[in-house]
């Protein structure tokens, strides 16, 4: 080798040296902030829809603002939530296969409304099988409840989690319901499915499934002799301006399924799922609190208002129900499955 290229190899070897040097330097920081998990830059941004059929004025609309709310904050707006009430965006009559089609990402029906999808859903339309939301509530967040969400995945639907609003009472048009006798003969809009079918068949009543939002129509027109729904959802639709009479009754109950499309939740990746998680459990927690607090409040305006005459029935009255409804748990206690009711009842 020349003398002039033993000085340039002497030369050039230290820059390369730096050179290479400076590179893994570049390379480990790149990694370092590349690799930080849950950063803002993980987030994805999506706009997503929550659908439902009832009145701003409700656990369901409460909780899902707080849900809403939650995403939105620890996104920093990265995800936009979009919450429709008032059957806006779907009815009960399409929004489930809307949830299929992903055209909404959360729905959060009345669970009779997916008695044809499992029979597990007849749950809360069993008469007088829960004493109280926190009942209702440890059945569903159990084993059993759980097992129940899962079978709708065959559809494409993901069950997340249990809203509750609360105890149904019965109003009507014709008179005051006191007994099973006084049921005899007329026509209640329910909610659909084969339970409340049998509930009111057994009381020699009839019934039938309207749309929540057809309801106060169907009332006012005289479709149905009357309907069963809790207080925050007569008092928010206004059922007492065309019904005579409400009888305080507890017998069956409304609740929600917060559920969501499978293929929307396994397109998220783990930042923005932990993100959904979160406020879909502080949606949950919302609506459940809120649940009891607006039911009493709903009640205490249905009396103030004074367009209905209220009857509460009182324990023997209610236990001469019980024993009336007693041929619903004969037959369904089978369909539903004998394990169900059980765990349900301990509650």
């Amino acid at each position: 080798m020349s003398k002039f290229k033993k000085i340039s190899a002497l030369l050039l070897t230290p820059v390369l040296a730096l050179s290479l040097a400076a590179c893994g330097s570049g390379s480990k920081e790149t990694a370092k902030q590349g690799g930080t998990s849950g950063s803002n830059s993980d987030i994805q941004e999506l706009t997503v829809k929550i659908s439902h059929v009832v009145a701003e004025n409700t656990p369901k609309h409460k909780g899902a603002l707080a849900m809403k709310d939650a995403i939105e904050k620890a996104s920093g707006g990265k995800i936009k939530v979009q919450v429709y009430p008032n059957s806006q965006l779907f009815g009960d009559k399409d929004e489930y296969q809307n949830l299929v089609a992903n055209n909404v990402q959360f729905l959060i029906p009345d669970m009779a409304k997916l008695v044809g999808n499992d029979p597990g859903f007849n749950i809360p339309s069993m008469p007088f099988l829960f004493s109280s939301d926190k009942a209702a509530a440890a059945f569903w967040d159990g084993p059993k409840g759980q097992e129940i969400f899962k079978r709708l995945e065959k559809d494409g639907v993901l069950g997340l989690s249990f809203w509750p609003n609360g105890p149904k009472h019965l109003t009507n048009n014709k008179r005051p319901i006191k007994s099973p006798e006084d049921v005899k003969g007329l026509k209640f809009r329910t909610q659909g499915g084969q339970v409340l079918e049998k509930v009111y068949s057994t009381l020699n009543a009839g019934s039938v499934s309207i749309p929540f939002n057809e309801l106060y129509t169907a009332l006012q027109q005289g479709t149905v002799d009357g309907q069963e729904n809790t207080f925050s959802n007569i008092e928010s639709k206004k059922f007492d301006e065309v019904q005579k009479y409400m009888t305080v009754m507890g017998h069956t109950r409304v609740d929600y399924v917060l559920m969501t499309n499978t293929k929307f939740w396994s397109s998220l990746n783990p930042a923005t799922k932990k993100i959904i998680e979160d406020g879909v459990k502080k949606g949950t927690e919302v609506a459940r609190s809120e649940a009891d607090k607006i039911n009493s409040d709903a009640y205490a305006k249905i009396k103030q208002r004074g367009k209905t005459q209220i009857y509460e029935l009182s324990k023997d009255e209610i236990n001469k129900f019980r024993e009336a409804m007693k041929p619903v748990y004969d037959e369904y206690g089978k369909i539903i499955g004998e394990d169900i009711i059980k765990d349900a009842m301990n509650r």
